[in-house]
């Protein structure tokens, strides 16, 4: 069945198609009995206006776009993510909104997809994740003049829109619960070094353990497997540490697989903290002490702030609520020390 159009319509009505234009789009040109009518025959044959048509008449297309640059593999498998896109699209949806969501290669495709988007009315606006240190997208979304918000620190982010929380404070948090159970030897398995959050949660675990306790700091993908690799590097060298915090849920639940496959003890022998809560975290054995935020939340507020600048306002730079310790089974005093 092909998708109903004006002259549908205007068949059916028996009247022209400028008639039809004139009624649909709220303009004189009709008597008030003859607009009725095509609205109703309308409604009953299912017609809706075209969005790129609608666009080029400068019309809004009541849709937001999302391009991540990541494998299309690893969204089903990463829980930041899918919480993230479900507050966005529980927001849009609530206003009538759609997403767009595309998986791109590399930074440059993503800016040529924006584009793309924004030149042939596709979108209002965008939503920018995953922000490096001196990101290249953001001159260039600067200068195309597409709204955005950004979900990063504000310190990357230009004039461009930020939603961030303090992943400095959690941090510190993280590693002043552990020196407290005893631990002086604690290990960090990160994500990628360019990213913004990266930088910045690096810098504050050198901070929270200079003078109290070594430190080590293990660069990853973010997967499961360079995960357990990373932890099962750090577990078979000379000053094993006796604590490890991931940067996510993923990789925390590798390598406390592969702890125990080292016939390693957690938490007796290791300490894990996870970033980021999930389900995941909570359903391993023992469950995962971690880092708890409204990530639901997080997209929601994104997803507003951007439907805002849309409508002509100027809304702030929002800052999400820190993430907070939840202790579990996960953690305990090191070797040696009495519980």
């Amino acid at each position: 069945m092909k998708r109903p159009t004006i002259a549908d319509v205007a068949r059916r009505a028996g009247v022209s198609k400028g008639a039809v234009s004139y009624a649909l789009n709220g303009q004189p040109g009709v008597s008030e009995s003859t607009r009725a009518r095509i609205l109703a025959i309308a409604e009953e044959i299912g017609w809706r206006p075209n969005s790129a048509a609608r666009a080029l008449n400068g019309a809004r297309s009541h849709t937001v776009g999302l391009a991540m640059c990541r494998p299309a593999r690893t969204l089903g498998v990463e829980p930041f993510f899918m919480e993230l896109i479900s507050g966005i699209e529980g927001e849009l949806s609530a206003r009538s909104y759609a997403l767009m969501l595309q998986v791109v290669s590399d930074h440059g495709q993503e800016v040529a997809v924006y584009r793309r988007w924004w030149g042939e009315g596709r979108v209002d606006g965008a939503i920018l994740v995953d922000l490096h240190v001196g990101d290249p997208r953001i001159p260039e979304f600067e200068s195309l003049g597409l709204p955005a918000v950004v979900i990063g620190h504000p310190s990357e982010t230009g004039s461009l829109l930020p939603i961030w929380s303090d992943d400095g404070g959690a941090v510190h948090e993280t590693v002043e619960y552990l020196v407290a159970l005893g631990h002086r030897r604690i290990a960090r398995v990160a994500g990628l070094p360019r990213l913004a959050h990266t930088v910045l949660r690096d810098r504050a675990f050198a901070e929270a353990c200079d003078g109290v306790a070594e430190q080590v700091t293990v660069h990853t993908d973010y997967t499961g497997e360079e995960g357990a690799r990373a932890t099962r590097r750090l577990l078979s060298s000379p000053s094993r540490p006796t604590a490890i915090v991931y940067d996510n849920d993923i990789m925390a639940v590798a390598g406390l697989s592969a702890a125990q496959d080292l016939r390693l003890d957690v938490p007796r022998d290791l300490s894990i903290v996870a970033w980021d809560d999930s389900p995941l975290s909570r359903v391993v054995r023992p469950p995962l002490t971690a880092l708890s935020r409204d990530i639901s939340a997080y997209g929601a507020h994104a997803a507003r702030h951007l439907l805002a600048l849309v409508s002509g306002a100027s809304p702030g730079p929002h800052e999400e609520e820190a993430a907070r310790l939840t202790p579990r089974g996960s953690t305990a005093p090191p070797p040696g020390q009495v519980r």
